[in-house]
């Protein structure tokens, strides 16, 4: 019985020349955060719903709950457990339950999806892949770490077709002295307000904090606060100019500049103070960071964390980490289906074997392997076709080469140029650039091509 298909909006599911370009995008991150040192490791998707709530205003509403479908009315005991929706809620746990077997300080890092009950949109997806790396230590963790973060994503997105971006960078303990200073008591859910302001603008954060107690002088210098930006040190005595004193606002200026100091030697025209980005989540405690693509900023963040001091604690031991997340499915969304990044061919091989008649398919299978044994892709033709089908096999899927096997030797045919060469399947190799798929980068600017409308 036939049944209707009904697309479920929030996820992606890609052609094989976008899998094939997210891949590439996947292999890059992972490379890079290895030659940083990270290690990799893999939690689960499930996390106790008592662990994953509290960490922010919109964090509970987000969480998927888990039950199984033939639970009874007084089974109820699964729905204690929710998809996680980030990285780092889990990876404090993993820490806790593994702090024994683990060498501080621990860098990991963690590819995976994440999942949020929110409002499918732009850029923003029920499922999704984050890439995270962290930094976490027993007792205290030192603050150099908060620096060399940026770095890691800096080398990322030099290698990646990205474009222009800025990574902007604030301290909450900027934030949170700042409101002591004013004399406002609370200063969680100031942060929290002055936070949207992206979203609502300056009048809509202005009102929310009049109706939620402050002064018509302590809004206008929250808001005088969240206006200052800086891609050097500048924004400390610009802070100073607004005449609030307080000694955590001593201590998040300081450790903010040292941030943007190693930042501007070693990733130059990168990094940007932000006094306004405080970040929704609850559990960071000191630096944090958000990344805007330059040609789009009202995209949204494609890269962001921060530190968090106490999310990972025993009642007796405490695991101070540093981490920042790449929004890989929310920067691909951009990439991939408004841009149209892709492949350059739409499946890994590089090597077609041509098939005389069905007879000669034993050999051309022994060149298949000789060929696959040296970590060449290979694919053996699927039917003993004339030789032009077969070519016009590879050709529709990219495959570059098309290799004839030969009782007078073998040849190999670029179908691009139309060479054909003499070759020796146990000698040849493809230029390294066509042995594997590469990404092909379209000229937005100039194509005129739409964004595609597949979520």
């Amino acid at each position: 019985m036939a049944s209707k298909v009904t697309p479920i909006s929030g996820f992606q599911e890609w052609l094989p020349t976008e899998r094939i370009a997210e891949l590439i995008v996947l292999d890059t991150i992972r490379e890079v955060f290895e030659l940083h040192g990270f290690a990799s490791i893999n939690t689960r998707a499930m996390e106790p719903v008592d662990r994953l709530t509290g960490q922010g205003e919109d964090a509970d509403k987000e969480i998927y709950g888990v039950r199984r479908l033939a639970a009874g009315p007084d089974d109820t005991g699964d729905v204690s457990l929710g998809l996680h929706f980030d990285m780092t809620v889990p990876f404090a746990r993993y820490v806790l339950e593994n702090a024994g077997k683990l060498t501080f300080p621990f860098r990991r890092y963690q590819i995976q999806p994440a999942w949020r009950g929110e409002r499918p949109q732009r850029g923003r997806y029920r499922e999704f892949i984050q890439a995270d790396v962290d930094i976490i230590d027993e007792g205290r963790l030192p603050d150099h770490f908060e620096g060399e973060l940026l770095l890691v994503v800096a080398d990322v997105f030099s290698r990646l077709p990205i474009g222009d971006y800025q990574i902007h960078v604030n301290d909450r303990k900027i934030c949170e002295g700042f409101y002591l200073g004013l004399g406002i008591e609370d200063v969680t859910g100031t942060l929290r307000i002055v936070d949207k302001l992206d979203k609502i603008g300056a009048d809509g954060v202005q009102k929310l904090l009049l109706d939620a107690g402050c002064t018509p002088k302590q809004t206008d210098q929250c808001l005088a606060l969240a206006e200052i930006r800086s891609e050097d040190t500048g924004f400390v005595e610009q802070v100073r100019a607004l005449g609030v004193q307080h000694e955590l606002l001593d201590e998040g200026l300081a450790k903010l500049a040292a941030v943007i100091e190693v930042a501007n030697e070693h990733a130059p025209g990168v990094v940007v103070a932000d006094l306004r980005i405080a970040r929704g989540l609850d559990y960071y405690t000191g630096t944090v960071y958000e990344t805007m693509l330059t040609r789009d900023p009202g995209y949204g963040s494609i890269c962001s964390g921060g530190r968090y001091d106490a999310l990972a604690t025993d009642g007796k031991r405490t695991f101070p980490g540093v981490g920042i997340s790449i929004g890989v499915s929310r920067l691909l969304g951009k990439l991939i289906t408004e841009e149209g990044l892709t492949a350059s061919r739409e499946t890994p091989v590089a090597v077609l074997v041509a098939v005389t008649d069905e007879d000669s398919r034993p050999e051309s299978m022994r060149v298949a392997t000789a060929l696959r044994s040296r970590g060449i892709p290979t694919l053996v033709a699927p039917k003993a076709t004339k030789f032009g089908k077969q070519i016009q096999f590879a050709d529709r899927r990219g495959i570059p080469f098309v290799w004839f096997p030969g009782e007078d030797g073998d040849e190999v045919k670029d179908i691009r140029s139309g060479d054909q060469v003499p070759a020796d399947r146990a000698t040849w190799d493809p230029p390294a650039g066509d042995l594997r798929p590469s990404l092909v980068v379209p000229d937005v600017s100039s194509s005129g091509r739409k964004p595609n409308d597949r979520k």
